[in-house]
């Protein structure tokens, strides 16, 4: 029988009750390990990060949490290529794919790190200028954030179990609140490895991180008032947090990143062989294919002139074709497995509700796996449909697969094009291509308020840019409507989340002893 990995809560390691959900490698169809959380007394696991983890963070300055990270950081990187082992054999994925989750978190912790340092030894932050609440400044009013007094609850989705728990961690300690996380179960392993590694260092105070890999059953109900809840997921699981007592009767704090039909437009008067028509097919195949397509910011659809829309299709199909699917071990495979056989059967399902509206143009389904066999490994090549009729395809604007597929529709004009892109109801970002640069700060305008991040590629920054679907920590992570209306990372502005705004209205000398930072 394989190991069952235990859980961190209340301060120590405990094995659930039951026999434990079994997680597998997608492409060799191996067990690998177990997770389970029942029986786990959980409202002594909330109980202890806040009033043990929470006090302990609290307790120490910005700069001193900041230390936290990077001695977590450190951390990290000592175990770095055991992460890269479990990211192979229980995600599935290529070396390159698995430094987007793995590097990347580390990446992100690091520059918070640096920008905790920056705060100083304060243990609240100033909001603002105070300003005077009558004729004479003898009374006046200074806003401040103060770290919230709860726990910061995480759940995660399976495509980022690194990057997931750690680009949310990161500002949550930073910003004094302990974190218990619970990551999607069926990539779990990594996301309970990094916690084991961390908590067995010693570099953050007992109870300041908690992991419960298992069932989610029972973790909403042991929020409290000055709680908040981060989730990534399906809008329909969103919507039953939303609706949950502890949202609507507690008013905890709620973050949510659900699904979002991101677009990718080439503006207007750019041909075929052109340098923006180049970047936006070399942009689009990476996007379907990094991580298998299993990323939140990938492009699903993709928004070109109606006149170089058989062009578009061509080229983007060309390149795919050289894309090679199979066994993440075998050194020739460029694009490794879904994370399991179910989602597997989610993306076919996908794809047949997709191509009732859509032609496919690329299909590399039929295409033969390298080291994998196709009735065990959840591999499946990349789908390019195409819809000649952009406004009438109105499934490719509702369901989003989320695996290797991406949809390439026509536009009439400009007008035609962002309303195309406003079609999503709300994504996590857009990307442009485009050589003229006022018609792309129209455009970018235009869309932006659809749209949590607007990525404008030009022909200048063809070596520089960061890519449609990575998310770095300098920007924000987040989007309106469907996307879910969260706002992650974007440099300090993370720490809102976790932080309480308070107006003090007193004198300037009660003012200026409550020790906040001087202004910038």
């Amino acid at each position: 029988m394989t190991e069952l990995l235990p859980n961190f809560a209340a301060g120590r390691w405990q094995h659930g009750a039951g026999p434990g959900t079994e997680l597998w490698d997608p492409v060799l169809g191996t067990a690998l390990v177990r997770v389970d959380a029942a029986g786990l007394d959980l409202a002594e696991a909330f109980a202890f990060a806040r009033d043990t983890g929470g006090a302990a963070l609290r307790a120490a300055t910005y700069r001193e949490r900041a230390a936290m990270l990077a001695a977590v950081v450190k951390v990290l990187q000592t175990h770095r290529d055991s992460y890269y082992e479990i990211a192979t054999a229980n995600a599935g994925t290529v070396k390159n794919d698995s430094a987007v989750d793995i590097d990347g978190a580390i990446f992100t912790l690091g520059q918070y790190a640096k920008w905790g340092d920056a705060l100083g030894d304060v243990r609240a932050l100033r909001d603002g200028d105070a300003v005077k609440l009558g004729k004479e400044p003898v009374f006046q009013s200074q806003h401040l954030q103060v770290p919230r007094q709860g726990v910061a609850l995480f759940i995660n989705a399976f495509n980022f179990p690194a990057w997931g728990l750690w680009e949310k961690a990161a500002p949550a300690l930073l910003s004094g609140m302990p974190v218990i996380v619970k990551p999607a179960t069926a990539t779990a392993w990594l996301t309970q490895r990094m916690v084991r590694d961390v908590v067995e260092a010693g570099v953050l105070p007992v109870g300041a991180l908690s992991v419960i890999a298992g069932s989610s059953a029972g973790l909403l109900d042991s929020l409290q008032p000055f709680d908040v809840v981060s989730f990534t997921g399906s809008a329909e699981t969103a919507g039953i947090i939303r609706a949950h007592p502890a949202i609507t009767h507690r008013s905890v704090r709620c973050g949510i990143e659900a699904d979002s039909l991101n677009s990718a437009l080439l503006l207007p008067g750019e041909a075929p062989g052109s340098e923006a028509f180049n970047l936006l097919v070399r942009e689009v195949v990476r996007e379907m294919t990094v991580k298998s397509g299993q990323k939140c910011t990938a492009i699903r659809r993709i928004l070109v002139p109606a006149e170089v829309y058989d062009a578009a299709a061509e080229a983007i199909g060309a390149k795919l074709a050289g894309i090679t699917v199979g066994n993440p071990r075998n050194d020739s495979v460029r694009m490794g497995s879904l994370v399991s056989r179910a989602q597997l059967a989610s993306v076919r399902e996908g794809l047949a509700t997709l191509q009732a509206h859509a032609t496919v143009l690329h299909d590399g389904r039929d295409r033969p796996l390298m080291d994998a066999d196709p009735a065990v490994a959840a591999c499946i090549g990349p789908v390019l449909l195409g819809a000649r009729d952009a406004d009438a395809a109105q499934p490719v604007h509702d369901v989003e697969v989320f695996g290797p597929v991406a949809t390439l529709l026509p536009y009439h004009d400009s007008a035609h094009a962002i309303s195309l892109a406003q079609r999503g109801q709300g994504s996590l970002v857009t990307s442009l291509y485009g050589s003229d640069e006022t018609a792309l700060a129209h455009t970018a305008l235009a869309v932006a308020a659809s749209h949590g991040r607007v990525h404008v590629v030009t022909p200048d920054v063809a070596q520089a840019h960061s890519g449609h679907g990575n998310v770095m920590p300098m920007s924000q992570h987040g989007g309106p409507g469907r996307a879910g209306g969260g706002a992650e990372l974007g440099g300090l502005r993370a720490l809102d989340l976790y932080h309480q705004r308070s107006a003090v209205q007193a004198s300037p000398a009660v003012l200026a002893a409550l020790g906040l930072p001087d202004p910038a």
